[in-house]
């Protein structure tokens, strides 16, 4: 299957799960993951720049689906540029952002394949994107080209597809969804009403290749062989996931991956 087909079905499968997912974002800028996440964002990058005020320091959120991260980073007055594959996704942002929308600079972009030069950035952010790329190793060769030196990747992903490779990782996914019913939370892997056939992503996962990889050992390595400084968090789950979250999604853990883009010029030439 060539690449163009996978993101021509992943671009496909995501316009139609936009509006349901934009119905999560909503719920979390409404609830106190907002708060929990709007924090951790400002903590991470104000870690990294002490002395510059955050409408100095240029964002770029890759793969911003509806548009959650870029509104709170918007909200606290960074430079915010957020990207995403889908344009039903964008135009859910937008209207998401409502007011903020003409403070955010929205495009329809390919991760693997950003339209922005070299160095243009101080921050790169992403929540589950990863995973879903045909190639995640060009992915993150392009997040480093676009950061500064010494600009900050801020990297949140899961093994969302491990249970298709793994008949321990099945077992404990299947028992999520059941932990889920009986708690009478909303689970985001099941479909409830939104016509949204979830089987069109489990088989475009099976075609990918970090589904069946164990992570995030591998983008630590990776990384660090592109000369980049790493340091992977994989408790982060435990600070900014709602109660229902770490229910749904206990076998699927969320990890951060932290790297500052350390890399050289020769580093990049070889």
């Amino acid at each position: 299957m060539s690449v163009k087909t996978i993101i021509s079905e992943n671009r496909s499968y995501w316009n139609q799960r936009a509006s349901s997912y934009s119905e999560v974002n909503q719920m979390e800028l409404h609830t106190e993951s907002h708060l929990r996440w709007q924090q951790l964002l400002d903590e991470k990058i104000r870690s990294r720049f002490p002395d510059r005020s955050r409408n100095e320091i240029r964002v770029l959120e890759v793969g911003t689906g509806p548009g959650f991260f870029a509104i709170l980073l918007a909200e606290l007055g960074y430079d915010v540029t957020a990207i995403d594959l889908t344009p039903n996704m964008l135009t859910e942002a937008r209207r998401n952002a409502g007011a903020l929308a003409d403070r955010i600079h929205f495009y329809e972009m390919n991760a693997e394949a950003l339209q922005f030069a070299n160095d243009s950035f101080e921050v790169l952010l992403s929540r589950n994107l990863t995973w879903n790329l045909p190639h995640p190793e060009q992915a993150y060769r392009e997040w480093s080209r676009v950061l500064c030196h010494d600009g900050l990747l801020l990297n949140f992903d899961a093994n969302w597809y491990g249970y298709l490779y793994d008949e321990q990782a099945k077992d404990s996914y299947c028992r999520d969804r059941e932990n889920a019913a009986e708690s009478g939370i909303m689970d985001q892997n099941v479909d409830e009403g939104t016509g949204v056939d979830f089987s069109i992503m489990e088989d475009i996962a099976r075609r990918i290749p970090l589904s069946g990889i164990q992570r995030p050992a591998w983008d630590v390595d990776l990384l660090t062989s592109m000369g980049i400084s790493v340091c992977p968090d994989e408790h982060i789950w435990k600070r900014v996931w709602s109660d229902d979250e770490k229910i749904s999604f206990a076998s699927t853990p969320l990890f951060l991956i932290e790297a500052r883009n350390t890399k050289t010029a020769e580093a990049e030439v070889a």
